[in-house]
């Protein structure tokens, strides 16, 4: 007979989270969640919500997830379920939200933070111009730093076909972080 193992354990060894309190499930994966919609296209005003809708499924479906199901792949399943209803919704479609530069001064110390901002900014927009399929195998793979294996569960496709999609993916971001780089360097 093998020992017990705490629900927070489970969780934190990465097994399945049909043990684990939701409230374990919540501390132990928001963050990833929140990264994941934000990466999916959901707008940073409407994250909260996005993220609320998440671990509304997960509430609801905890007791009945699959033993075998990586916790990681199972949560941005969901995400990425949520994202693409966000996504798709009317009045997300019809909003367009204006990308207006202030001029601000900032202290020394908030310079690097701009910085970061403004890399966060391109890279949301090189993300947005991928499809959903290689964008969640990007995001898994070289954004959350999932094994390929977990990716491909995630995805719900075989190994190659992630590695197949994660190499166009490539292709697409570096293809267009040149074209920024030419744009920004005049």
């Amino acid at each position: 007979m093998s020992p017990a193992i705490a629900p927070s354990e489970l969780c934190a060894r990465g097994h399945s989270l049909v043990r684990a309190s939701f409230t374990e499930v919540f501390v132990s994966h928001a963050r990833f969640v929140w990264r994941c919609l934000r990466r999916l296209g959901v707008r940073e005003a409407d994250v909260p919500d996005a993220c609320q809708e998440v671990f509304i499924v997960v509430d609801r479906k905890l007791p009945t997830l699959d033993l075998s199901t990586s916790p990681r792949a199972w949560l941005f399943g969901v995400s990425a379920r949520v994202a693409s209803d966000y996504r798709r919704r009317a009045h997300v479609r019809s909003e367009r939200p204006i990308d207006e530069e202030q001029e601000v001064a900032a202290p020394a110390s908030q310079i690097t933070e701009l910085a970061h901002q403004e890399a966060r900014r391109v890279l949301d927009g090189i993300l947005d111009g991928l499809d959903d399929e290689k964008r969640a195998v990007f995001i898994l793979f070289e954004l959350e730093q999932l094994p390929m294996a977990e990716v491909a569960e995630a995805v719900g496709c075989p190994i190659q076909t992630a590695y197949s999609r994660l190499h166009a993916a490539r292709r697409q971001v570096d293809a267009a972080i040149r074209r920024h780089q030419k744009g920004t360097v005049t």
